[in-house]
């Protein structure tokens, strides 16, 4: 075989060989890419939990857990001190409602990865937060309600639930105002307008006692 042709195959094989290291290393950045455009799975960020959600939404939960919880505990002592049947089946209402919002309430606050309120704290202030819940009972409220029977115990509840209910709406119209939380917002919405009317209708009662 002459000179030339050797010296011409060995330049082909030359080329041919850095073609496949090329393509190998094209296959290579591909397979580890998991492909163009489109990032490996564990690169995915994962959502976040309070994706959506403002310190206010926050407030407003963490608030509005022990407010409503202190509502279900004056009506559950309606079942058993209250004269009048229309103030037994309103507080029957009132727990029926606020209660499920509780449980709602909860799970929020635990999605979003924030302390959740254990109780209605006396006084009416959340531990470890500044902010004050316009309508709670005190302690002392409460001994009175629980030592109340009859007419007595039904114009006590009627006059500390309207309170209660107007502390109650002051907080859902500031959700209403600041938060972001879609649900939140929908339930502070529901909050107005459902203890509003109860409002009407205990000082329709309170009138008539």
């Amino acid at each position: 075989m002459s000179t030339r042709r050797c010296a011409r195959r060995a330049v082909l094989a030359g080329v041919a060989l850095s073609t496949v290291v090329a393509l190998s290393a094209c296959g290579g950045d591909h397979s580890t890419d998991g492909g163009h455009g489109r990032p490996a799975a564990s690169a995915a960020p994962a959502a976040s939990a309070s994706a959506g959600v403002d310190p206010a939404d926050v407030t407003f939960a963490q608030m509005m857990i022990p407010h409503h919880q202190q509502a279900v505990r004056m009506s559950e002592l309606a079942g058993s001190r209250a004269a009048d049947p229309e103030v037994t089946r309103l507080a029957g209402r009132i727990r029926a409602a606020q209660a499920p919002e509780i449980a709602t309430m909860t799970g929020w606050l635990t999605a979003w990865g924030r302390p959740v309120p254990a109780g209605s704290p006396a006084g009416g202030h959340l531990p470890g937060m500044d902010h004050g819940m316009p309508g709670m009972m005190s302690d002392t409220d409460l001994a009175r309600l629980e030592g109340a029977t009859g007419r007595d115990f039904d114009r006590l509840f009627l006059t500390l639930m309207i309170a209660h209910h107007e502390g109650a709406i002051t907080m859902a119209r500031q959700e209403l105002a600041d938060g972001r939380h879609a649900g939140a917002r929908a339930m502070a919405q529901q909050i107005v307008a459902t203890q509003q009317g109860e409002i009407d209708t205990m000082r329709k009662i309170l009138a008539r006692l």
